[in-house]
């Protein structure tokens, strides 16, 4: 396949070019380059979201007729990659990338005229409610009950890792509604508003020192069957269409952004022999395999493309691009902390804007911190990117369904 862009391509690249060099203030950037995760500063991306908005862009994948861009494939890829380069802040992908896809392909006309232009305004903010304290990456053992009680469900039980819980208004969650027949089956999509009477959030501090994952309670919820889903006891087929999306995407440039920022410091970073770090023959040789392995998972992103811009479907692709990415990504946190030295081993999160508050942390009165930003941000980012092998379906469970879709084990 060709992989050179087309002259209308070219000309796309720099309409997004312009942009972001118009639109991304000092401020964004500042918030995208100092993330600590894959979740940026909320009130950045919420920003950054009516920017886009504003332009038209805010869900380019959408359908033109709920707000989309009439993009090609290609396009997409583009201006994904140049908002890495620019170091655009991400948007949290649990409104416009996963649920409104499934509101789009199973919600009704109600459903639809009510979420979808909330969610591209902000104005609706959706966090996930998947995984519970004993259902994990087994997700089809859920249990958290909701009993039929008219026009209600009658919610009960907890979800746990809960991004953004204490920032949205509006959950997606999946519910036991029967006990019968294999355990994929029996389950329900439900939309939750947060304010619902019954409803308890305790944040999670994780290791990064971060509360940006919480623990849902439902006591006794009322949600109207309006806000199912999808047909009741079916919400596994609509679940397995929005994991599909939660793990799409381009994720290539942003490892290279990633990839270059180590060896553009590493350059100047003294290594043990006193020389820049760069010119450590061991260092290197890391680097150069992982700057490697992000080109070629470019390339595999753009052959999935092609696929599917001549109407195949992604199928177990998706599968092997999250293993291929999360697993990178973690190995360039790991050579980013490696470069960041001694100053890298402290503990400075008030260097850098992470996606939710620091819990029992007190910074300097003068804000100092050792090294440069970049250092402070190395092992936030390190201890948050541990995960990446676990969300949106853990890497052991991607690698069953390339054995049983690709190889027929």
């Amino acid at each position: 396949m060709e992989y050179d862009w087309s002259a209308g391509d070219l000309e796309f690249r720099d309409e997004v070019r312009e942009f972001l060099a118009a639109k991304l203030t000092p401020e964004l950037r500042r918030a995208g380059r100092l993330a600590t995760s894959v979740y940026p500063d909320h009130e950045a991306s919420m920003e950054w979201q009516h920017i886009l908005h504003e332009r038209g862009w805010a869900a380019p994948a959408w359908p033109v007729e709920h707000g989309g861009c009439d993009w090609s494939l290609t396009q997409h890829y583009i201006f994904q990659r140049e908002s890495a380069l620019a170091g655009a802040p991400a948007l949290s992908p649990m409104g416009i990338k996963m649920v409104a896809p499934a509101i789009i392909a199973f919600g009704t006309q109600e459903q639809k005229a009510f979420y979808l232009p909330r969610i591209l305004t902000g104005e609706v903010f959706f966090c996930q409610g998947y995984s519970e304290p004993e259902a994990g990456s087994d997700l089809a053992a859920l249990t958290m009950a909701a009993v039929d009680d008219g026009e209600d469900f009658v919610c009960t039980g907890s979800k746990i890792w809960t991004t953004h819980a204490t920032e949205a208004n509006w959950i997606f969650c999946l519910v036991r509604t029967s006990r019968t027949g294999k355990k994929q089956q029996g389950i329900t999509f439900l939309l939750i508003d947060m304010t619902s009477p019954g409803i308890e959030i305790r944040p999670l501090v994780m290791t990064s020192g971060e509360q940006v994952q919480n623990q849902v309670f439902f006591d006794n919820v009322r949600v109207p069957k309006a806000n199912v889903l999808g047909r009741i006891d079916d919400g596994w087929t609509v679940a397995k269409y929005l994991l599909v999306h939660e793990r799409g995407g381009a994720a290539a440039p942003w490892l290279q952004v990633m990839a270059k920022d180590i060896a553009t410091t590493a350059a100047r970073q003294p290594g043990p022999d006193g020389n820049p770090l760069l010119d450590d023959r061991a260092f290197a040789a890391k680097l150069a395999d992982l700057r490697i392995r992000t080109e070629v998972l470019e390339v595999l992103e753009f052959r999935t493309i092609s696929a599917m811009a001549q109407g195949k479907n992604a199928g177990p692709a998706s599968s092997m691009l999250k293993i291929l990415a999360t697993e990178l990504s973690q190995k360039l946190t790991e050579l980013a902390l490696e470069a960041a030295g001694p100053s890298g081993r402290v503990y400075q999160p008030h260097a850098t804007m992470p996606g939710g508050p620091i819990a029992q942390f007190a910074p300097p009165a003068d804000g100092y911190h050792s090294g440069a930003d970049w250092q402070a941000v190395a092992p936030l980012r390190y201890f948050n990117d541990r995960a990446g092998s676990i969300y949106a379906g853990s890497n052991e469970i991607q690698r069953n369904i390339l054995a049983k879709a690709a190889l027929g084990l």
